[in-house]
């Protein structure tokens, strides 16, 4: 009797010890609340311009053999293909960095917040970005981004306009000017 209430206890021991090793740290919990609360337009806005950097890649990747190897009569319809296939692999790696965010936020930026902030300061941030100012400015920052960026746009396109005219002169000097388009000979009677 006493080797079966010996085993229970320390069987008992044991669940207790591993179900608190599986107890979650409850600066995880928090600093998951931060990390998931801070995220919102401005990641998929990332998750975007990455995807979209993947297909800039890719398409620079085969620009000079597109140009090379397709011949010039069948470029149109080549053309529509490619970007079609182009705008596929742009949307499937946006879904695919999408299905990563998660995984990113737990190995990078909870660890981050765990080491950087203590249980209160965690706390606090979370308070921070369910307040409803904080909300509000969420809702607000597309707007004032959007009106910024239309504003530097138009304080800036000219002296862009002007500088762009200099490199092109200073290219040409350097690459030299197009080829002008030999004019077809005439037939021979």
């Amino acid at each position: 009797m006493k080797k079966i209430l010996g085993a229970l206890l320390i069987a008992g021991l044991s669940f207790s010890a591993s179900s608190q090793a599986q107890a979650v740290d409850p600066k995880q919990e928090w600093a998951r609340k931060v990390v998931a609360l801070q995220q919102g337009p401005d990641l998929d806005a990332l998750v975007a311009q990455l995807a979209n950097g993947a297909a800039q890649q890719m398409a620079g990747t085969w620009t000079e053999r597109f140009d090379t190897s397709v011949p010039k009569a069948r470029q149109a319809k080549a053309s529509e293909e490619f970007n079609a296939e182009l705008a596929k692999f742009a949307a499937d790696a946006n879904k695919i960095i999408t299905a990563k965010v998660g995984q990113a936020n737990s190995e990078a930026l909870v660890p981050m917040y765990m080491e950087r902030f203590t249980l209160e300061e965690l706390r606090q941030l979370v308070t921070f970005f369910e307040s409803p100012v904080v909300a509000k400015y969420k809702t607000a920052t597309p707007d004032l981004v959007n009106v910024f960026v239309k504003k530097l746009i138009e304080t800036t396109q000219s002296d862009i306009q002007a500088r762009a005219t200099q490199f092109d002169a200073i290219a040409e000097k350097i690459v030299g000017a197009p080829k002008a388009a030999t004019p077809a000979k005439p037939a021979k009677k």
